[in-house]
């Protein structure tokens, strides 16, 4: 079987269930990763991402349901499993003690590298993670964004042919998250499959190729970005009131002439809602108009991911769900 091949599933599980007590943290989950692709999993904290991660890479040992990584099942073949996927997850693992450079080389002799190599291996990867000045600096002095990149780094060491990367951008500045995109692009480029989870819906759009939306331990919805965005409609209606207290009156008349739930904006005085046909538009402002409802702004766009999640969900990826910590 050739691993690159774009025809090979990489990753094909079915009914996948993990259950922490009484609560189901994945509950039924089916996914299917072509090889040689960006694969996206969105979804809020507690919704089923990293336990799904867990038992992917053979962490975690599923209570239902089954799943092949290249064709081998992950629990019947774990150590095969092993050998062909690169796991790195929300923090880094590296050790304080050591330098960036003493980290990568200790990595890669543990991978079977002799001390040549080895130190060839961990010059590359500081050069390729813009990491070179700090290489002997002691990581107590690392930003978090350094720590990623070399948690990255030592990941990727052997460069197998799955990785799965568990939130890899949490938190870091937006120079470093498009950094870490580049490198997420080149991997593919250079034979790796990636799967790759994320609260950050621009994230997902800039590299997936396909996306698993995962609410409350369930796949949701699954696509390219594109057929994501034309499932909840062709345009994306979004208005700004004068008043706040005017956003009850507004909502229910906006969904009473689309026939689709209103989003409110969190940060503002706003409503968001998909359109299927976008010449509604004009029913709406004239209901509100009628209504004696003041808008101070008022635009029609493509839909997003956020209008994607919030409509299948209702509620952004930020929301946390009554789940285990990292689920």
């Amino acid at each position: 079987m050739n691993l690159h091949d774009t025809q090979t599933l990489a990753i094909e599980a079915r009914g996948l269930v993990k259950a922490f007590g009484a609560h189901r943290a994945v509950d039924g989950l089916d996914l299917r990763v072509s090889a040689g692709s960006i694969y996206g999993v969105l979804g809020p904290n507690g919704a089923g991402k990293t336990t799904t991660i867990n038992m992917l890479a053979t962490l975690l040992r599923p209570d239902a349901g089954t799943a092949k990584v290249f064709g081998h099942d992950v629990a019947q073949s774990p150590q095969v499993v092993r050998q062909l996927i690169g796991v790195t997850g929300q923090y880094a693992s590296v050790d304080e003690a050591l330098s960036a450079s003493e980290n990568l080389v200790i990595f890669s002799r543990l991978l079977g590298l002799d001390a040549k190599a080895a130190r060839k291996k961990a010059h590359e990867l500081l050069e390729e993670f813009a990491l070179l000045d700090a290489a002997k600096r002691p990581l107590s002095q690392f930003s978090g964004g350094m720590r990623r990149r070399l948690d990255l780094a030592a990941s990727l060491i052997a460069q197998p042919p799955l990785i799965f990367l568990d939130e890899p951008t949490t938190g870091l500045d937006p120079r470093t998250r498009a950094q870490m995109w580049d490198t997420i692009r080149r991997l593919v480029r250079t034979g790796s499959t990636v799967l790759l989870t994320t609260q950050y819906l621009d994230e997902a759009d800039q590299l997936a190729d396909r996306i698993a939306v995962i609410d409350r331990g369930k796949v949701v919805a699954e696509g390219t970005p594109d057929e994501l965005k034309k499932s909840v409609g062709t345009a994306t209606l979004h208005l700004c009131l004068d008043n706040d207290a005017q956003l009850d009156a507004a909502q229910s008349i906006v969904e009473t002439h689309l026939g689709i739930a209103a989003i409110r904006s969190p940060e503002a005085s706003a409503l968001n809602a998909p359109m299927r046909e976008a010449d509604k538009v004009t029913d709406v402002l004239l209901g509100l108009r009628d209504a004696g409802i003041h808008l101070s702004e008022v635009s029609v766009q493509k839909p997003t991911l956020d209008e994607v999640f919030l409509t299948l969900t209702g509620h952004d990826t930020h929301a946390e769900n009554p789940e285990v910590p990292n689920a």
